[in-house]
């Protein structure tokens, strides 16, 4: 479940909510039934709230929107990707710490 500072997005307003997103967006491709996502979902809010207004977060669910994970190749989850202007700039797969994951939002802000 996203914090209030997370987005929910799904393969109907994926193009609208990410790619034509005004700034940078970090997208957490997840699953309910993955243990990792669990791990980095409190991590994850915890930026949302630091970065609030530097980098929007959004969280699609890969099992009830199949579209746009195949679309970006996401084989694994967790993986964070960092979209601006319609294209990908970052690339993170599976589970991080709140350093790691903030020195790699950093790297594309």
């Amino acid at each position: 479940m996203a914090s209030e500072n997370i987005i929910e997005v799904s393969d109907d307003n994926f193009e609208q909510a990410v790619l034509g997103h005004d700034g940078p967006v970090l997208v957490d491709f997840w699953a309910p039934w993955c243990g990792p996502c669990k791990q980095i979902a409190p991590i994850l809010d915890e930026i949302s709230k630091e970065l609030d207004g530097k980098i929007t977060i959004a969280k699609i669910n890969i099992d009830d929107n199949m579209n746009t994970p195949g679309k970006y190749g996401v084989r694994g989850i967790p993986t964070l990707m960092i979209f601006e202007g319609g294209n990908v700039q970052g690339t993170k797969v599976g589970a991080v710490n709140k350093v790691k994951l903030t020195e790699f939002i950093n790297e594309h802000l």
